[in-house]
């Protein structure tokens, strides 16, 4: 199995609790928007707890980048990402994931879920061919928004945002429902990309189920 060892170039917190890690990039290094890796800390005692993150960066980029929601409380590896700094180093393992674009759709995230549809919007944004597609983003308040203004910037009215502990102008109020994905579809012939924590996944795939889209037109990770 393949690894390698890349410097730290840069750590951005982004959220109240998320990072944005720039790293060094390893020559001939390739993924697909979308995809992951798994990464372990270079430290002592920290070399074999692997933990999956997502690329949101571009493949063409000379840098990797990685969008990570951090859980203090957990006393695990997102917690000492927090305490790195520019030249600390990460351990990369295989590259994997089933999640890339195959046409317009929706795209429905919740949370730290968004992570493998930021390579692939900025990836259709460099191609424009952003076109018409959606991104449905469940949080719990506007502070937990991953990449607000990007996104805005990115889709204009086609970024809907639901948010479930606070009210907002502008924002939809409570969870995703059968309701809310069909009012913001296009019908059950187009794609639906999915991510997010598994209750938030389970309930989708049911509702999409109820509105008759077949399993062919959902993209969601392999598991």
């Amino acid at each position: 199995m393949e690894k390698h060892i890349v410097k730290i170039k840069r750590i951005d917190k982004i959220t109240p609790d998320v990072l944005q890690i720039v790293t060094e990039k390893p020559q001939h290094f390739a993924f697909t928007p979308g995809q992951a890796t798994e990464i372990s800390i270079n430290k002592n005692g920290w070399e074999n707890e692997r933990r999956p993150f997502t690329f949101t960066c571009l493949p063409d980029n000379d840098y990797l980048q990685f969008t990570i929601k951090t859980y203090p409380s957990h006393k695990g590896v997102t917690n000492q990402l927090l305490q790195l700094k520019k030249d600390d180093e990460l351990i990369l393992h295989d590259v994997f994931g089933a999640i890339s674009y195959k046409g317009e759709g929706v795209f429905i995230a919740g949370g730290a879920g968004i992570t493998p549809f930021i390579s692939i919007f900025r990836d259709l944004q460099a191609k424009k061919i952003i076109g018409n597609n959606k991104l449905i983003f469940a949080n719990k308040t506007k502070a937990d928004i991953i990449l607000e203004q990007e996104f805005t910037k990115l889709l204009g009215n086609n970024f809907i945002n639901i948010l479930s502990d606070e009210k907002v102008p502008g924002m939809a109020h409570g969870f995703i429902t059968k309701e809310f994905i069909a009012e913001h579809s296009a019908g059950p012939d187009k794609m639906f990309y999915v991510c997010g924590p598994p209750p938030m996944m389970n309930a989708v795939e049911k509702y999409l189920a109820e509105l008759h889209v077949p399993e062919s037109s959902i993209v969601k990770e392999a598991v």
